[in-house]
């Protein structure tokens, strides 16, 4: 395992120039984006809008969907396989990622407001574009832009859940239950998916497309006896059939292709936020997970914060050899580009232990976290590294982060085949398993060895911090299950997060969700 994250560092050295013969490509599609000085039909939706500037609501999924202190944060922390412990003086952030972890969270958590404002400013931004004549006149771009809307309105949805439904700038409404915002995401989606373009290339690549529409409802009904009472499996079947049938998206042949920091355009994804470092930022994991002095190992600009890792018995969960271990996990001892010892300078004698070196204790990330606070060791915990970090990158990845992809929409399918025929062993949910196991190089399933524990536990291992873990928790009725320091609890009302205070305090209109 140590060796094999040497290997991968040296590799990483070895493809820098050819790295960075890519980043032309990465920023002429982010353009479209960010920019979109044309939009472009893109295969068949229907006529471009002859420079329509839509990349106001897209620039806030740059800012809202893979950084610190927002969705991604409270998606994650909150779960059994990411957490973050107070290093001595480091990361207390006056308890909230404790209590996030722990299942004590409040209204005031920072996290909250942030994912709350972060994802509204998405809707304000859909909203100010659909009063444009020129979107207006445009079906193909307006079924694109509501559907965009759509998908923050699932975010609140699924976050929140009794939200106001908002649709033209500057107008109040009142707070509408789970139920109707369902209905609405719904509704949205369905009426516009048959403008929306069928096209999967340059000019609908970050953009939402048929297809995106198609994984977002897959991922609504698959989450809808949760969110309304009334399970929708056949549904979710269907629109994950409309991706898989297709014929646009391909499982890659290697795992890490999908993430690394040359993923633009990779077969797998059926919609991302193509972050750039220089003119799409947000994505800053290498800042978020590594110690700092692992700035050498990568010849980082800034010196990373020492913050996120996974839990031991998350890692453990996978078996040895599954590929997806080596590559979601940076372990073992750390050394830069140039084969030394990288030391945590000043620790010789420190928390850390052991012996010294000239230059400081060296680096060795340990899968064990002594502890949750207030003294958790500087090198504890297996590092997030699925999203490969470029040499030389700044605080800011290249690589895309893919809200949709299809290795996730084949376990959408496999899994709700399953609860649709009440049978975790279905020969098409194994088949369906087992495509991506073998991808992995990992021990296949056969008949009998699956059951709804595993199946959670192999979308854990699959789709690692892609925002999805919380989700899936929930549906498994595994949310208020006992993992390392957080005690097991059976309030059902934690499955949705608390309005945030902040925003209770200038809308005396909103109601808190119950139990808060």
């Amino acid at each position: 395992m140590k060796n094999k994250n040497i290997i991968k560092i040296l590799i990483m050295i070895f493809a820098m120039l050819s790295w960075q013969s890519c980043t032309d490509l990465e920023e002429e599609i982010l353009d479209n984006v960010t920019s979109v000085p044309e939009t472009g039909g893109g295969g068949g939706g229907g006529g471009g809008g002859g420079g329509i500037n839509i990349g106001a609501p897209y620039s806030v999924l740059f800012s809202g969907t893979a950084n610190h202190n927002s969705y991604f944060s409270i998606q994650e922390v909150s779960t059994d396989e990411v957490v973050i412990p107070q290093r001595g003086a480091d990361w207390y952030d006056g308890g909230t990622w404790l209590r996030v972890h722990r299942h004590e969270y409040t209204p005031q958590e920072d996290g909250f407001n942030n994912a709350w404002n972060d994802t509204y400013r998405g809707v304000f931004e859909c909203n100010t574009l659909l009063q444009d004549a020129d979107v207006q006149a445009d079906a193909t771009i307006t079924a694109e832009v509501k559907v965009l809307r759509a998908y923050f309105y699932f975010r609140l949805l699924d976050t929140f859940g009794n939200v106001k439904i908002v649709t033209t700038p500057g107008e109040d409404a009142a707070q509408s239950s789970r139920d109707d915002v369902f209905d609405f995401i719904e509704s949205e989606i369905l009426d516009n998916i048959d403008d929306l373009s069928i096209g999967n290339d340059a000019s609908t690549y970050g953009r939402i497309n048929r297809w995106a529409a198609s994984a977002l409802l897959a991922k609504l009904y698959l989450n809808s006896e949760v969110y309304t009472g009334t399970p929708r499996w056949q549904d979710a079947i269907d629109a994950a059939d409309e991706v898989i049938n297709s014929g646009l998206f391909g499982l890659s042949p290697n795992y890490e292709d999908v993430f690394s920091a040359n993923n633009t355009q990779n077969g797998e994804h059926i919609w991302v936020v193509p972050f750039d470092q220089a003119t799409g930022t947000g994505f800053n994991l290498a800042m978020m997970t590594l110690h700092y002095p692992s700035q050498l190992t990568f010849r980082l600009s800034q010196q990373p914060w020492n913050g996120y890792c996974t839990l031991e018995e998350f890692y453990n969960s996978y078996e040895d050899g599954d590929e997806r271990k080596e590559n979601n996990f940076l372990t073992g001892p750390q050394v830069d580009v140039n084969g030394n010892i990288v030391g945590d300078v000043g620790f010789e004698n420190g928390n850390n232990g052991g012996p010294a070196d000239p230059d400081g204790l060296q680096i060795n990330y340990t899968p064990e976290v002594n502890m949750l606070e207030p003294n958790a060791l500087r090198q504890a915990g297996a590092r997030l590294f699925k999203f490969t970090f470029a040499l030389e990158a700044t605080d800011n990845l290249d690589n895309d982060y893919p809200i949709f992809r299809l290795g996730d929409i084949l376990l959408t399918k496999a899994e709700a085949i399953a609860r649709l025929n009440g049978d975790w062993n279905d020969t098409e949910t194994i088949m369906l398993v087992n495509m991506l196991r073998e991808r992995a190089d990992a021990t296949l399933y056969t008949a009998g060895e699956m059951d709804e524990n595993e199946f959670l536990a192999e979308r854990g291992r699959e789709v690692f911090i892609e925002g999805w873990r919380r989700q899936d928790l929930i549906r498994f009725g595994a949310w208020g299950n006992e993992w390392w320091e957080k005690p097991a609890h059976s309030n059902a009302n934690l499955e949705l997060y608390p309005i945030p205070q902040a925003q209770l305090n200038v809308d005396p209109a909103l109601s808190q969700n119950p139990g808060y």
